[in-house]
């Protein structure tokens, strides 16, 4: 086994009152890819924050290698005193790495560079943050929620840098499929102490269930024996002639133990209040379009939403969801085509950027709508305090102002906010940012027994397919063009069907252009047929032109290991990059035509 290069042992940690950890371990060996997982306020971002010196345990032994690096991606990064996203990546490059990987980077997340750090969004901030923590390629990376506002395709592409990275990996997530594929071994962070599962998430929660299922039966075998020895205490034989101070004594510990066990967090109880039944049809959209300038964000798109229907909206970000969701509610009037609304609807929304949150305002004023210590749900007067318990809060945080609230905290609050509310149509916008994964069970379970219908627009995956009936996604996922294409299930589902209309629609035009190759065939048996003569010509050129493409990278590539070309000459360096990635694409697509060509080749040879 390789020694440790970040190792923490026994950290204790309190900001007053109860002890945030109280004997946390973490130990980091080359190649690790742990997943840190626990309940929202368990102290997962904590611990990683003193793994990454940001933090000061107050006591415990906290080991980093020497010569180790460590990058630890931030939840609000820091852009002061950096004038472009170039710059602000780049800085976090150390003496010997390549800046190409800076540039390679950004333009998988979708950034030039060129942006101002001061107009960036939060999804663009998250990946221009993941940018700099990548590039230098660090012994150990320290990732907080890395997945926070990034689109499902930066979310399978960030898989795969993951997946193939040298660097050993500390992740936090609420992404389940992310947390299955990239991690080797799970952490869990569970009242202060942490446990460690060597294997990826995939195993952790059966593997957890075991661990407070055993917990529970040892509370119980200790309740029993208690029991036995106050038995013995008052009626014994022996016990009343002569106390047995050695039995006293470890009755004493017994019960110390007994009442001072801390069992698991409570989970989350709720359900959505009921509303009157709406009408059978909900929702019905004939040819509706949206533009903004020359773009096309919804090309003629139709649907009939019914009651119980559950719909997922998926796509990259800029793709047109949240354009579609609020044309879809009619919140926002299409170009042409008309949206009809059904009868009886009572619609509650969940905003993906939680506008409806007043940092100033208290948990309580925002649950009541400011109307006194009660609130109605599903019919009933429920005060305020007890309402609060059902979603983890304390009651002595009921005066508490939402700035000081955790951003799973607020999540929460949200959702005990809209659920309490009577509704048939839910509104959900990202419903599953910063929630810890056991209100997310939750979540999941509210979602797919709503009695009403369900609108959600997610990157959650496993979300999306343990919760959703049908999904919308752009016809093109790669270039959205405003098509969207409604799917049967959820997104994995979509994904097969995707996968399906393409190789029926290559199987038919494999199929046409049979009868193109077939048409010089001799009629009486011998060769199948041939190719045309353009087919023929492009067989033995293509290969001619792959070269020629081969030896342009190269020439590049040569160019660009100079390692002071980028900083004496930054705009030839990106012109290069962007060269040598048209050219590659080319080449790509040239040596799939020639593949497809030498196979039809040898089908029509026999």
């Amino acid at each position: 086994m390789a020694p440790p290069i970040l190792k923490l042992d026994d950290i204790f940690l309190s900001f007053g009152g109860a002890p945030l950890l109280a004997g946390a371990s973490l130990q980091v060996e080359p190649g690790d890819k742990i997943c840190l997982v626990g309940r929202n306020g368990s102290g997962k971002s904590t611990l990683l924050k003193i793994a990454a010196s940001l933090v000061e345990a107050q006591s415990g032994e906290v080991f980093r290698h020497p010569s180790s690096t460590v990058r630890y991606l931030e939840q609000a990064p820091d852009f002061a005193g950096f004038s472009t996203v170039q710059a602000y990546a780049e800085a976090g490059l150390g003496p010997g790495d390549d800046p190409y990987r800076v540039t390679y980077l950004l333009s998988h997340l979708g950034l030039t560079g060129e942006e101002d750090p001061k107009n960036l969004s939060g999804g663009e901030s998250r990946r221009a943050a993941l940018a700099r923590v990548l590039a230098p390629e660090p012994d150990i990376l320290l990732l907080d929620e890395p997945t926070n506002h990034l689109d499902l395709p930066t979310i399978e592409w960030l898989e795969g840098e993951l997946q193939k990275t040298r660097s050993a990996l500390v992740l936090i997530s609420h992404d389940r499929r992310f947390l299955e594929k990239v991690s080797t071994a799970t952490v869990w962070l569970d009242r202060g102490t942490s446990r460690r599962l060597d294997r990826g998430f995939g195993h952790f929660e059966a593997w957890r269930d075991q661990v407070l299922e055993a917990e529970e039966l040892e509370q119980h075998k200790l309740g029993k024996a208690i029991e036995r020895e106050e038995h013995w205490l008052r009626y014994g034989v022996t016990a009343r002639r002569k106390r047995n101070m050695r039995r006293l004594g470890e009755l004493q510990t017994m019960r110390s133990q007994y009442r001072g066990h801390k069992g698991p967090q409570g989970t989350v109880q709720a359900t959505a209040s009921d509303a009157q039944e709406s009408g059978k049809l909900v929702i019905e959209a004939d040819k509706v379009t949206k533009s903004f300038g020359d773009r096309a964000i919804v090309a003629p798109f139709s649907i009939r939403v019914h009651r119980g229907d559950r719909i997922g909206l998926v796509g990259p970000n800029g793709a047109g969801k949240t354009t579609l969701l609020k044309m879809l509610t009619a919140q926002l009037s299409p170009d042409s085509g008309t949206v009809k609304l059904g009868t009886n609807l009572e619609i509650a929304t969940l905003d993906q950027k939680r506008e409806d949150l007043d940092p100033e305002d208290t948990l309580a004023n925002y649950l009541t709508d400011g109307r006194g210590e009660n609130l109605l749900v599903n019919g009933e007067q429920r005060h305020v305090t007890g309402y609060m318990k059902e979603f983890l809060f304390q009651p002595e945080q009921a005066r508490t102002p939402i700035r000081s609230l955790s951003g799973g905290e607020r999540a929460r609050l949200m959702l005990a906010r809209i659920l309490s509310r009577p509704a048939n149509l839910l509104i959900l916008d990202e419903p599953t940012n910063d929630l810890d994964i056991e209100t997310l069970d939750l979540l999941q379970e509210i979602v797919a027994g709503f009695p009403g219908t369900v609108i959600l627009v997610s990157h959650d995956r496993d979300f999306l397919d343990r919760t959703v009936t049908s999904t919308i996604a752009p016809a093109v996922p790669d270039a959205p063009d405003g098509r969207w294409i409604e799917y049967a299930g959820g997104y994995t589902d979509m994904l097969a069907q995707r996968k399906g209309a393409l190789e029926e629609r290559r199987k038919a035009e494999k199929a046409a252009e049979k009868p193109k190759a077939q048409e010089a065939a001799p009629s009486g048996g011998g060769s199948k047929g041939k190719l045309s003569f353009k087919q023929k010509f492009a067989l033995e050129n293509l290969p001619k032109e792959m070269a020629k493409a081969e030896a342009e990278i190269a020439k590049r590539e040569q160019v660009m290991a100079d390692p002071n070309l980028f900083t004496r000459d930054p705009a030839a360096f990106n012109r290069l990059a962007a060269e040598m990635e048209k050219l590659r694409a080319g080449l790509t697509k040239m040596e799939e035509e020639w593949l497809e060509l030498e196979m039809l080749r040898e089908e029509l040879e026999g």
